[in-house]
């Protein structure tokens, strides 16, 4: 395995929003935290260093379009200065007037689509629109005025109810910040089955996120609710106890208890130890 100075020119840059991408760099002490300009599309972008080195080069290779390594080709180009880094704050301020007037050119050409976040490259060389919509939208002429009102290529970049929700940011119902705007490094399918495997209420509005859709924490304990009711008989099946043929009627994971219920109705709970040992005789 090599180690970090082999990797010492790979680096993870975060940009607004849950926005990342990977660089080379050379001859830069670099360490997350750091601001630093990279090179974009056709101009310069202004990132933060979230990861260097094997950790930037395996969070790489683990996401979702995969990435060239060792050496990406677009490199980090030098540590930012106190002034870009108060002219990145400044067009941070500005996208919200570009948001408004956005919204205003979409309703002017009444299309049926929602601009939910603008953001400006470092450089003002290009402006992108995040939006959601339900269907295909039809926004060349729209494009063209964008573009001319800002002065700048515009990119619209449709994105799903999930990905507003992890670009916006909020609270969850427990409480704390969404886990799609802070820390989730990617957003995976999540099913009804999730909170069936639980034994969780399947009324949307109690499984529900702030995007409208399943909550991504559902997933976070599947895993051990699988494997824990692996030790359980299945729900429904007749099992022949001390008592005859009974059917397992509920189990209880936590309190590691089964419900039984005879072919007379008559209902009895037993310890998960308590079933073994009578299946055992």
């Amino acid at each position: 395995m090599r180690d970090d100075r082999a990797w010492s020119g790979f680096a993870e840059i975060s940009f607004k929003g849950n926005r990342k991408a990977y660089f080379s760099y050379t001859s830069l002490n670099l360490r997350p935290g750091l601001d630093v300009i990279v090179e974009a599309d056709q101009g310069k972008d202004l990132g933060k260093v979230t990861a260097v080195g094997v950790i930037a080069e395996r969070k790489c290779s683990s996401s979702n379009g995969g990435c060239a390594t060792p050496a990406p080709e677009q490199k980090v180009l030098r540590i930012a200065h106190s002034k870009d880094i108060g002219k990145s704050q400044a067009l941070r301020k500005d996208e919200d007037r570009v948001r408004i007037e956005a919204r205003k050119l979409v309703a002017k050409h009444q299309l049926n689509m929602k601009v939910t976040d603008a953001e400006w490259q470092f450089d003002r060389n290009r402006l992108i629109l995040y939006f959601t919509a339900e269907k295909r939208v039809d926004f060349r002429q729209l494009v063209r005025d964008l573009a001319s009102k800002f002065k700048a290529r515009i990119q619209l970049k449709q994105i799903g109810v999930r990905d507003e929700a992890a670009l916006l940011g909020g609270v969850g119902r427990c409480g704390r910040e969404l886990c799609c705007s802070t820390w989730l490094p990617e957003l995976k399918p999540i099913s009804l089955q999730l909170a069936k495997s639980q034994g969780l209420s399947l009324n949307p509005s109690q499984i529900s996120g702030c995007c409208g859709r399943l909550m991504c924490c559902l997933m976070y304990e599947h895993r051990t609710y699988v494997e824990a009711r692996r030790r359980f008989p299945r729900e429904g099946l007749k099992i022949r106890t001390g008592k005859g043929l009974e059917r397992v009627i509920t189990i209880d994971i936590w309190n590691d208890t089964v419900l039984l219920r005879d072919d007379e109705g008559t209902r009895r709970t037993l310890t998960l130890e308590q079933l073994e040992i009578e299946v055992a005789q």
